[in-house]
C-alpha cells in the first residue's frame, strides 16, 4: 500500500456519505493490505472475484485516482452531478418528509425533482433503506458486566463435568386456523392464505437447549407459573447423569425467583441457574431456535385445536433432535462491551 493511503481509505469507509461502491473499493484495498487472500477478501466484502482482481490491479496502476475515478460508460451521460447527489443523501439522513415518518423514492422525487428511479439508484449506491428500521434495547440492568461474563463464560468456557442448558418459555402460542382454505405455491404465484383467522386457544412451550449438543428438551403446558415451570425444570435435571452439575441460562421472569423455586434449588446443589441480563434476550440462545421454529412451523400453520399445535410443535422438536446442530457462540465479552459502549455514546448525543 502506497504512503498515507491508508488512512485515506479508512476515511472512506468510516464516512457516512461515502457511496457503497467506493465504500467496497476501499474495503478491498484495505483487507488486501491486511494480507487477506482473495477468497477471504470476497466473502468480507460481498463481491465477485473478478471485482476483487479489477479493483486492486487498478489500484496497484494508478493508485488512489484509480479508485476513486470511474471510466466513462456506454449510453447517455449522467445529468446528476455530485452536488445534487450529495444534497439528496443528506436530505434522506437528515430530514423526514412532512406527510410522514420516513422517504420513499417517489416522494423524494417529488420534493427534489428526479424521476424515483434516480432516487432508487443513489439509495442504492449509498447504501441507503429509508423504508427499513431495526430495532434494539440496551439494557439498564445494573450488574449488566457481571452477568454478560458469567453467561458468556458458559458459552465459550463450560465447566468440566457439567451439562449447560439455555431455557425460557415461548408463551401464548396461539392455535390458528384460517377462515378460508389457501392455494398452495405453483410455478410464477406465491402460496396464499387468508390475512385473518380463528383462534383455539394458547399453549405455552418451555423448552431447554443443551448448549453442547443442540438437542431440545420441551413440554407444552396451559400456563407458565412457578408451578409448570418447576415440573419442567425437574424433567430437564432428570435427563442429566447423577454426576453431572446443570447449569441453566434463564431470564429474570418473576416465576423464576419464586420462592418454591429457591427452596428447590438449595435441596438441589448440582443445579445452578445464571441469570442474563434485563433486556438482554439475545444472550440467551434458545431464542435462536424459538425463532427458527416460528419461521419454519408456526407462522404459516393452520390448525383447528391446542392438541393438534402441540403435536405439531412436538413432531417438529422429535425431528430435529435426530440429528440437532448447536448454535455456537462466537462474540467475546470485549467485543460485546466495545459494542454496548458505543451505542450507549450514540444514545448520549441524541439527549
Amino acid at each position: 500500500m502506497r504512503r498515507g493511503d491508508r488512512s485515506r481509505l479508512e476515511q472512506l469507509v468510516r464516512s457516512r456519505t461515502t457511496a457503497q461502491r467506493m465504500v467496497e473499493r476501499a474495503q478491498i484495498v484495505l483487507a488486501s493490505a491486511a494480507g487477506d487472500a482473495g477468497k477471504t477478501i470476497c466473502a468480507q466484502v460481498g463481491v465477485s472475484r473478478p471485482t476483487v482482481t479489477r479493483w486492486l490491479n487498478r489500484y496497484d496502476a494508478e493508485g488512489m485516482a484509480g479508485l476513486t475515478t470511474d471510466r466513462p460508460r456506454a449510453g447517455r451521460p449522467r445529468r446528476m452531478t455530485a452536488a445534487a447527489e450529495a444534497a439528496i443523501v443528506a436530505r434522506t439522513l437528515e430530514t423526514a418528509p412532512p406527510s410522514g415518518t420516513h422517504w420513499s423514492t417517489r416522494v423524494m422525487g417529488q420534493a427534489t425533482g428526479h424521476h424515483h428511479a434516480t432516487i432508487a439508484r443513489i439509495w442504492q449506491a449509498h447504501g441507503l433503506k429509508p423504508h427499513r428500521v431495526k430495532r434494539f434495547k440496551l439494557s439498564r440492568d445494573p450488574e449488566f458486566v457481571a452477568k454478560l461474563r458469567d453467561v458468556v463464560g458458559l458459552y465459550l468456557d463450560p465447566p468440566a463435568r457439567a451439562v449447560v442448558f439455555s431455557f425460557d418459555e415461548k408463551s401464548q402460542i396461539q392455535a390458528l386456523d384460517r377462515t378460508q382454505p389457501g392455494l398452495p405455491m405453483k410455478k410464477g404465484r406465491a402460496g396464499t392464505m387468508t390475512h385473518d383467522y380463528k383462534r383455539h386457544g394458547t399453549t405455552t412451550l418451555f423448552a431447554a437447549l443443551d448448549v453442547a449438543t443442540g438437542q431440545i428438551i420441551q413440554d407444552c403446558m396451559p400456563h407458565h407459573r412457578h408451578q409448570e415451570f418447576l415440573r419442567f425444570l425437574k424433567q430437564m435435571v432428570r435427563s442429566v447423569p447423577k454426576d453431572l452439575a446443570v447449569h441453566v441460562i434463564l431470564d429474570n421472569y418473576a416465576t423464576h425467583k419464586h420462592a418454591e423455586v429457591k427452596r428447590w434449588l438449595a435441596r438441589n446443589r448440582r443445579v445452578h441457574f445464571h441469570f442474563t441480563p434485563t433486556s438482554a434476550s439475545w444472550l440467551n440462545l434458545v431464542e435462536r431456535f424459538f425463532g427458527e421454529l416460528t419461521e419454519r412451523q408456526i407462522r404459516r400453520l393452520a390448525v383447528t385445536s391446542v392438541d393438534e399445535l402441540i403435536a405439531v410443535i412436538t413432531r417438529y422438536i422429535d425431528q430435529r433432535n435426530k440429528n440437532p446442530t448447536p448454535f455456537v457462540w462466537t462474540a467475546t465479552v470485549r467485543q460485546i462491551l466495545t459494542k454496548v459502549g458505543k451505542a450507549n455514546k450514540t444514545l448520549a448525543t441524541l439527549h
